[in-house]
This record gives C-alpha cells, sequence and structure tokens, in this order.
C-alpha cells in the first residue's frame, strides 16, 4: 500500500506528459462509421474550427470559425514535408539525432544513430504522424529546428499565409505555434499540386527501411480508404489543438479539401469531416464554366464582331479570348437554371493596340456575378492618316471613271 501511495505522483505526472505530448494516438474506445447517405442540408457541424474549398475554383463553400487563429497539431506537417519535398534531395540518408530520436508524441520509432532516407522519413511523418521523422527532416534540412521554423514561416508569407506561424515541424503545442482553417485551405490546396506529397498523402500503408530493416507502417487517416472519393490528406491531436483532420476528396469534377480543427472526439472530426463531403456532393455540381464562356464568345463573333464600327479605323477588328479564370465552377443544384451570361462592350476609338480589351463577358448565378472574361484585340488597328485619305480617294475616283 506504501508503495502505490509513492508510486501516485509519478503515475499523475506521466499521465500528464501522455495528454501533453499526445499525437495522432487512436482512440480505441470509438466505434467509427462512416454516413455515406444523401445530405440535403448544411449538416451540424461540432468541430470549432472549419473551412470547405473547392479547388477549381478556389472558393469557400463552408466557414465555420474559419478565420480565427487556432493549434493544429500534426496537421503542421504538411508544410514541413512541403518545406522538404521543394528543397531536399529524398535520395539523401540521413542519421538520426538524439534530439529526434528522443522528440516525444506519435513516432515513427526512431533510434539515435538510425540511417533512414530522406524520403522514408517523409512518408514516416506523413503516414503515421512522427515526430521523430519531423525533427529528423528539420534538422537535415536546415541544421536545426528553429532555422526549419524560419523556412516554413517564409513559405507561409510567400504563400499570403498572414494568420500563419510555425514554431516546430510537428506541432506539439505552442503558444506561437497557430494557424487558421482559411489559411490551412489554401496552404493544403498549394501543397496537393505537388506530384510527390500528392502520392505519399494518398497512400494507406508503406514500408520504410531503417538500418537496412522493413518497417510496415499505415496512415492515421480514418477516412482515406473508406470513402471512395477521399484521396489525402493529413490528422492531427494535442490537449490544447483537439482532434484534427484535413480531408481532399474528388467526384465528378467537384475537387474539395475539409478542414476540421479544434473537435473535441476522434468521431466528431470524422463525422464532421464525412458529413460536409457528403452534404457538398449531394448539393453541388461542377458546371463546365468555360465551354459557357466559349460558346459566348463565339456569339460575339458572329453577331456583334462583324458589325462593330470604328470611326478612322484603317482595318478591320480582330478579336480573341482572354484565360478564362475557372475551367469549373461549384454551383448548387438548385441555381443551375439562374446561370446567365452578358456582353458588355467597350467604347472603341482609334487606334487600337493588340491585347486591348474591346469587350467582356460576364458569368452570373441568380443576381451574383461569379467571373468576368476580357475579349481582346487581337492585332493594332492604327488610326487613318493622310495617305490613307488621299489613297482612298484616289482608289474611289478610279473606280468612279471606270463605271463610267
Amino acid at each position: 500500500m506504501k508503495f502505490f501511495k509513492i508510486m501516485i505522483p509519478f503515475i499523475l505526472v506521466f499521465s500528464i506528459c501522455l495528454v501533453v505530448l499526445a499525437d495522432d494516438i487512436q482512440e480505441t474506445d470509438e466505434t467509427i462509421s462512416i454516413n455515406s447517405e444523401v445530405i440535403d442540408s448544411i449538416p451540424q457541424i461540432n468541430s470549432r474550427y472549419v473551412a470547405v474549398f473547392e479547388r477549381n475554383s478556389k472558393t469557400f463553400l463552408y466557414e465555420k470559425n474559419s478565420q480565427e487563429k487556432c493549434k493544429m497539431a500534426s496537421t503542421t506537417k504538411v508544410m514541413t514535408s512541403l518545406i522538404i519535398i521543394e528543397n531536399c534531395n529524398l535520395d539523401d540518408v540521413v542519421t538520426v539525432s538524439s534530439k529526434s530520436a528522443n522528440t516525444g508524441g506519435s513516432r515513427l520509432g526512431l533510434h539515435t544513430g538510425d540511417i533512414i532516407t530522406v524520403n522514408d522519413l517523409l512518408y514516416g511523418l506523413m503516414l503515421c504522424s512522427g515526430n521523430d521523422a519531423a525533427v529528423a527532416l528539420a534538422e537535415y534540412c536546415a541544421g536545426s529546428v528553429e532555422e526549419f521554423a524560419s523556412l516554413m514561416n517564409a513559405k507561409a508569407h510567400e504563400l499570403n499565409l498572414s494568420s500563419t506561424n510555425f514554431v516546430t515541424p510537428h506541432g506539439l503545442d505552442n503558444d506561437n505555434h497557430y494557424t487558421t482553417a482559411y489559411d490551412y485551405a489554401i496552404l493544403t490546396d498549394f501543397a496537393l499540386n505537388n506530384p510527390q506529397f500528392l502520392q505519399i498523402v494518398g497512400t494507406k500503408y508503406y514500408t520504410v527501411t531503417i538500418n537496412g530493416i522493413a518497417k510496415s507502417i499505415h496512415n492515421t487517416n480514418e477516412l482515406l480508404g473508406v470513402m471512395p472519393s477521399v484521396y489525402g490528406v493529413k490528422t492531427g491531436y494535442t490537449s490544447q489543438a483537439g482532434r484534427c483532420l484535413i480531408t481532399a476528396a474528388k467526384q465528378n469534377n467537384l475537387d474539395i479539401i475539409v478542414i476540421v480543427f479544434g473537435a473535441d472526439t476522434k468521431k466528431i472530426r470524422t463525422d464532421d469531416s464525412a458529413n460536409l463531403i457528403n452534404y457538398v456532393f449531394s448539393n453541388y455540381e461542377a458546371v463546365n464554366i468555360s465551354d459557357l464562356i466559349e460558346n459566348k464568345y463565339s456569339d460575339y463573333k458572329n453577331y456583334i464582331l462583324p458589325y462593330v464600327i470604328i470611326d478612322k479605323a484603317s482595318s478591320e477588328l480582330s478579336s480573341r479570348l482572354d484565360v478564362i479564370q475557372y475551367s469549373y465552377y461549384p454551383v448548387k443544384k438548385d441555381d443551375l437554371n439562374s446561370i446567365s451570361l452578358s456582353i458588355s462592350e467597350e467604347k472603341l476609338y482609334a487606334p487600337i493596340s493588340k491585347n486591348q480589351k474591346i469587350a467582356e463577358i460576364d458569368l452570373f448565378i441568380g443576381d451574383k456575378k461569379i467571373c468576368t472574361t476580357d475579349i481582346l484585340a487581337d492585332k493594332d488597328v492604327n488610326k487613318k492618316t493622310s495617305f490613307d485619305y488621299m489613297l482612298f480617294f484616289i482608289l474611289n475616283y478610279k473606280n468612279f471613271y471606270q463605271m463610267n
């Protein structure tokens, strides 16, 4: 009995440390089931910070406290992996330091002096959320965790993530380590454009090699391989950040990122993420607005451009369509019949320069303007000179006498 009384303080301290350092540890007492039913209305969302981002149109379809600063736990590793992929040779071999080997929380299971490639460290970072792998990569890339954090913040600045600051490569709780759901949607969208990143976060099982010995690891993302539309991205958990999940899902040209931060349980983050995915795919359709705009431009060339008169122009006007902002745009199915396009013409006077705007095509959903695409002059149109008038007179004078 005396022994247990002596051990109680040590047990309490140990338990507190586990809570503080815990990261991506599975909640074995919860049964996770995925709701695949059609959801007609916006579901009840219990996570504190949420954003749903559509990648083709770069628009937000749902937000809840999306621009409030919060901790992001191991979803930090989205930026960590991006920095490594962009700046390092993935075939390089890393010797694990004692600092890396002694990093707490979720681990790949590295020990001081272990030999492992950068590529395998990346899989250990993103699949089993290894904090030890995060430190090993940071030290390899920048020499120290502090210098690596500077690279992370420089990238955040480059991407205009104005409410984000990094202190560590793993995301264990720190008051100066934070982001927003809004910022992280932008970051994740950028990262998913990288083929290496896309491949890693979409991998369910992988085998790494440490000191020449194979070790099998699996992805902590509970939706990957369960919802057919899901193709990434990353889980996270600390006591202060709560349960976090970033999910990328694609169906019928709708390509979305769902950011869920600050859930109280793994079940809540899973339910919120799955319900938002089902809601978007049930209620939105990706409309090919590129085709709609191209068709409207064809009308302009056939029925408007031939009749454009420019006073004192020395040649006829020709046109081309500027770059269309979106290929596909998410439209609520109830609003599909409210899509309309209009053409507005500019007042034109000679001379006109090549690439000068001569008209625009506006696309609306109801009364809301979604995008504008310019119609540009395809070549210079000069203003008539005295020589042009003289030549015109001579040709017409000659024709007049030939006719008579």
